[in-house]
């Protein structure tokens, strides 16, 4: 790859993870509002960082990111059918409605913008066409998928910037909650590193098969948020 295009792709996967991006995604607590307003307040930096590994090796990971690498592959392959294909399964696998109307926003509205100045990539539209005809839903890991290739970023780039993505809403959330300060915002960010670099290198390439989500707890929390009457946070 020449230096040209290599900045390219760099440059394409810092716009897709700005917050500047408008997809949504910054939006969302991923449940927090609900922990912080149960006698189960999360108090410290600490404690933040260990619950999102635990959404990102139980959660995000083998499922989310696991659905990225597929749909990638189906991209490359211009597999239409077998791209909506997995944005079913992983569209069912997500238990709350909340969350699922939340990926499906972010998803579709990630689609909308790339389109809007990449309007000659045949999947990214027919990707499109399928959410328009109800054939897909436009979930979040198979829209950023999409638009990854579309922009030339690498499969295992485009996990790392859904995780890191990730990482930084609920970080962000925590700190418009007041759990937590900017400073100590970055520090999560950094110890979450290796836990994001490394949840991404076992679950880019799983196998559609082998997709699976495991975090009772976190359903629980995120079941409790939906039921809430008044809320900052999408999810």
């Amino acid at each position: 790859m020449s230096i040209h295009k290599a900045s390219i792709e760099e440059i394409s996967m810092l716009q897709l993870s700005d917050s500047f991006f408008p997809s949504g995604m910054y939006t969302t607590s991923s449940g927090l509002e609900a922990l912080y307003y149960s006698n189960r307040k999360i108090t410290d930096a600490d404690q933040l960082r260990d619950l999102i590994k635990v959404y990102l090796e139980h959660q995000i990971g083998p499922a989310d990111c696991s659905a990225l690498g597929n749909s990638y592959e189906h991209i490359q392959r211009k597999d239409l059918q077998k791209l909506v294909e997995v944005d079913t399964i992983i569209f069912s696998m997500k238990l709350i409605e909340e969350v699922r109307n939340a990926s499906t926003r972010s998803g579709t509205q990630v689609l909308r913008c790339v389109s809007s100045f990449r309007t000659d990539n045949s999947i990214l539209n027919g990707y499109q066409e399928a959410i328009m005809d109800k054939r897909a839903s436009g979930v979040y890991p198979v829209a950023l998928a999409v638009c990854s290739n579309a922009l030339g970023i690498s499969k295992y780039k485009a996990g790392l910037m859904m995780l890191y993505g990730f990482s930084v809403s609920m970080v962000g959330a925590a700190l418009r909650l007041g759990v937590l300060q900017h400073f100590d915002g970055q520090r999560i960010i950094h110890e979450l590193k290796p836990t994001i670099s490394e949840t991404v290198e076992k679950n880019i390439d799983r196998p559609l098969t082998s997709m699976w989500q495991f975090a009772p707890d976190i359903d629980m929390l995120q079941i409790a948020h939906e039921r809430m009457s008044s809320k900052m946070f999408i999810t």
